[in-house]
């Protein structure tokens, strides 16, 4: 058995080459079921744990990309929506590769971009993602695109949770562009 079956984890096409696999061996393991095409030039061996297979491709395609808005939000329980696509973040002027996965974009300036910044297991993958103070904080930043409701609903979830202080939210609202003011007027209403 080759060692790219052994392993647990997804294989790109050009991998497979420069281990001596060629086309004709890769579609002959798929068809025999012992490789799993997870998109366009990404496998994985059948055996491996299942994960995700858009998170795989998002984390193998762009490590960098980080979950973001309402998909962070919602995988916090803070908002009640299912996003249509996976809100991701790069830092401004990184390549954004092409994805099977349905995906929307959002730039952050490079600078912030790791604020708040880590790692979870979602759907049996590591996935990089913003906590959950900070994707309440860019709720409000970006009401413009995810709407006032969704960031207030979160602000409501997150108040309630015990050991949760407005004070940390307004530590990273200072360091974001446009996020102190709408945050502390929505503070002052609900709390």
């Amino acid at each position: 058995m080759h060692d790219l079956l052994a392993r647990p984890g997804p294989f790109r096409t050009a991998e497979a080459r420069a281990r001596g696999i060629n086309a004709r061996t890769l579609r002959a393991w798929v068809d025999s079921g012992l490789v799993t095409q997870i998109s366009r030039g990404l496998y994985q061996p059948t055996d491996a744990e299942a994960g995700d297979p858009d998170l795989i491709e998002i984390v193998t395609r762009s490590p960098r990309a980080t979950i973001c808005l309402t998909t962070a939000l919602a995988q916090y329980d803070l908002v009640d929506d299912i996003p249509a696509a996976y809100d991701l973040a790069l830092p401004r002027g990184a390549h954004r590769p092409l994805l099977a996965a349905r995906v929307a974009w959002r730039s952050f300036d490079a600078a912030t971009f790791y604020i708040e910044r880590g790692n979870e297991q979602i759907g049996g993958v590591a996935v990089p993602i913003y906590s959950p103070a900070r994707s309440i904080v860019d709720a409000f930043r970006m009401r413009g695109y995810e709407g006032y409701e969704a960031a207030t609903s979160a602000l409501r979830r997150w108040l309630v949770i015990r050991g949760n202080h407005p004070s940390e939210l307004l530590r990273i609202a200072h360091l974001l562009p446009r996020a102190e003011g709408p945050l502390r007027t929505a503070l002052e209403i609900l709390t």
